[in-house]
C-alpha cells in the first residue's frame, strides 16, 4: 500500500510508517501544486499532509485507491472534507497536539510585545545602544482580555494569572462554573470587554460569527495604547483596520502569527510598522508538538489501513465498519437536532440531555451523542469541531452532557430528543426516521408536535391561526423572488396560535423578515441554518 507524505512531518512519524512492511512510503521533496500532485497520487491509499498541500476535489478524483488523508495538525482547511466524504475517504487530524506550543507562543509574544524585545534586539544587532527608545510595560496587574476560552485560551489564562494579571474573557458558549474554575471573569457582550483590557488575545475558531470581529469599531472601544495578539486564525482581526489603529496610536502594538492571506504578502503594510511583531505561523512549530502530531497521524493512518480502526476522524466517528453501518441513519438526525437546538436557545448552556427511545435504545449511543454534540457545538468551535473532540470541547466549556434511555411509548419506532438547559430555561427538539430509507424528520419542538424536513434554511414563525396566512406568506416571499422548498403548519387548536415552518434554499433578506414583523399576527421569527 502506497503512503505519500506530502509535507514535512516529524522523522519519528515517518519512521513509524516506514517500518511497516505493508507500506510503500514515498516522501515528497517539496510541496506540489494541484497540477503536479495529481499524477503522483494515482496509486496512493493514504496521503499525509500538514497545512501546505491542498487536497482538492481534483486530487481526490485522481486517487481512486485513496482511503485516508492524515492531517498532521488541527485544522483541515486545506482538505476538501466534503469531497473526501462523498468518495468514502476518511480525513483524520491530530487534535490537541499543539495546544501547549500555541499557548506558549502566545505568551512569548505577549511578553515580547510588552517589553519590545524584538525591536531592541534589532537595534543592538545594528550596533546601537538606545535604552530610552525601548521603554516597556509590566504585565503585573494589567488586564488581559481573551476572546475564546477553549483549550488554548484556557492555557493562556493560566499563565497570565500566574504572572499576576487580571483575566477577563468573552466566550458566549462557556459556562459560568467553568469560568470560575479557571479564575477568569466573563462578560456577556464582547463590547463590555474591549474598554477594560490592556492586552487582547484571540483564541476563537474562524466562523461567519468571528470573521473580522476585531475591527475598527472594536479598536475604537478599546483603551488608547492597547496591545493585541492573534495566534489563532487569520481573518478574525481585520488587518486593514488594525493598520489604521496602529498608525493612529490607538493600538500601541500587535503580535501576529496568523494572517488573512498566508504567506503574508511581501507588500503587506504590516511588515513596515515598527510596533508590530510578525511570525510565520509558528503555533505548532516546536520539536515536541511536531513529534506529537507526526507520531499521532502515523499511528492513526496505520491503525485504519491495517485494522479498520478510526481515530481522530473529522468526517467519520471512531467505529468499526459494522457498528458504523448500524448507527449511520442516526448520525445525520442527531447532528441536525444538535444544530437546531443550538439555534433555538441562548448560547450559554450548562446542560445538554440526549434521550434515546424505541429502537434507538438498541444501538451504541456514544457516536450518536457525539454527532449531536458536533451539531450543537458547531457554532462554538467552528470548523475544528468533529466527533473526536466534541466531548473535550463540551467539558472545556463546562457543558454537562447526559444520555438517557427512555421506555416511553410514542407513535414512532425510534426517536431522539435533545434538550438544552440554561439559566434562562430550556429548549428542546425531537426527531425520528421515516420509512425504510431512514429519512430524518423533526417531530417535536419544545412541547409542540411538528413534522419538519431538517435541511437547508428554516424560517420559524408563530402566527395567529387565520385563513389566508399561507397565501400571505407566499406572496411576500414571491415578491422577493424567494423559493419555498417546503412548508409545514402546526396548530394546537383552531383559531389559536400556530407555528409555520418554511424550508428555503437560502437565508431570506432582512427586508423580508422585517415585512413579516410588521404584521401583528406574526411573532417570534427565527432563522435556522441546518
Amino acid at each position: 500500500m502506497k503512503v505519500i507524505i506530502c509535507d514535512p512531518v516529524s522523522p519519528k512519524g515517518v519512521a513509524l510508517l516506514q517500518q511497516r512492511a505493508e507500506f510503500k512510503v514515498q516522501v515528497l521533496e517539496k510541496r506540489l501544486p494541484e497540477a503536479e500532485l495529481i499524477p503522483v497520487v494515482a496509486d496512493a491509499v493514504a496521503l499525509v499532509v500538514r497545512s501546505e498541500t491542498k487536497v482538492t476535489q481534483a486530487v481526490l478524483e485522481a486517487a481512486p485507491r485513496l482511503k485516508v488523508v492524515g492531517r498532521a495538525g488541527v485544522g483541515v482547511d486545506n482538505v476538501d472534507v466534503e469531497a473526501a466524504t462523498q468518495r468514502g475517504v476518511v480525513v483524520m487530524n491530530t487534535p490537541g497536539g499543539n495546544t501547549i506550543s500555541t499557548a506558549e507562543l502566545t505568551f512569548s509574544m505577549l511578553m515580547a510585545l510588552a517589553r519590545r524585545i524584538p525591536q531592541a534586539h534589532m537595534s543592538m544587532a545594528s550596533g546601537q545602544w538606545n535604552r530610552k527608545s525601548f521603554q516597556g510595560t509590566e504585565l503585573y496587574t494589567k488586564t488581559l482580555g481573551i476572546l475564546g476560552l477553549g483549550r488554548i485560551g484556557s492555557e493562556v489564562a493560566r499563565r497570565a494569572i500566574a504572572f499576576g494579571m487580571r483575566v477577563i474573557a468573552y466566550d458566549p458558549y462557556l459556562t459560568l462554573s467553568r469560568a470560575m474554575a479557571l479564575q477568569v471573569e466573563v462578560v456577556e457582550n464582547v463590547f463590555d470587554l474591549y474598554p477594560q483590557v490592556d492586552f487582547l488575545t484571540v483564541h476563537m475558531p474562524m466562523s461567519d460569527e468571528t470573521r473580522g470581529m476585531v475591527d475598527a469599531e472594536a479598536f475604537a472601544r478599546m483603551k488608547r495604547g492597547v496591545r493585541v495578539l492573534n495566534c489563532a486564525r487569520g481573518g478574525i482581526i481585520n488587518e486593514a483596520d488594525l493598520r489604521v489603529a496602529l498608525e493612529s496610536g490607538q493600538v500601541a502594538g500587535a503580535a501576529l502569527d496568523v494572517y488573512e492571506t498566508e504567506p503574508l504578502p511581501k507588500d503587506s503594510p504590516l511588515r513596515t510598522l515598527p510596533q508590530v511583531i510578525l511570525t510565520p505561523h509558528l503555533g505548532a512549530s516546536t520539536d515536541e508538538a511536531q513529534d506529537n502530531v507526526g507520531i499521532e497521524v502515523a499511528e492513526a493512518v496505520t491503525e485504519y489501513l491495517l485494522h479498520g480502526t478510526v481515530r481522530n476522524a473529522v468526517n467519520l466517528p471512531s467505529l468499526d465498519a459494522a457498528t458504523y453501518n448500524q448507527v449511520k441513519p442516526y448520525l445525520m438526525l442527531g447532528e441536525k437536532l444538535g444544530r437546531l437546538v443550538a439555534q433555538l436557545g441562548v448560547k450559554r448552556n450548562h446542560r445538554l440531555v440526549i434521550t434515546y427511545g424505541g429502537q434507538a435504545n438498541e444501538v451504541p449511543t456514544d457516536p450518536i451523542t457525539r454527532a449531536v454534540l458536533k451539531g450543537f457545538l458547531s457554532f462554538a468551535g467552528g470548523k475544528d469541531v468533529n466527533q473526536v473532540n466534541v466531548r473535550t470541547l463540551a467539558a472545556g466549556l463546562g457543558l454537562q452532557v447526559e444520555e438517557v434511555k427512555s421506555t416511553e411509548q410514542t407513535d414512532y419506532l425510534e426517536w431522539l430528543h435533545v434538550a438544552a438547559f440554561s439559566e434562562g430555561g430550556k429548549v428542546s427538539a425531537g426527531g425520528t426516521l421515516f420509512s425504510a430509507l431512514h429519512l430524518p424528520r423533526i417531530v417535536r419542538l419544545d412541547s409542540q408536535t411538528v413534522e419538519i424536513i431538517p435541511e437547508g434554511v428554516l424560517v420559524l414563525m408563530n402566527n395567529t391561526d387565520r385563513p389566508g396566512i399561507v397565501g400571505y406568506v407566499g406572496t411576500i416571499l414571491g415578491r422577493h423572488n424567494i423559493n419555498i422548498a417546503s412548508m409545514s403548519l402546526h396548530r394546537e387548536e383552531v383559531g389559536g396560535q400556530a407555528l409555520t415552518v418554511l424550508n428555503l434554499d437560502s437565508v431570506p433578506p432582512t427586508a423580508v423578515l422585517d415585512e413579516f414583523r410588521l404584521d401583528p399576527n406574526i411573532s417570534n421569527i427565527r432563522v435556522i441554518k441546518l
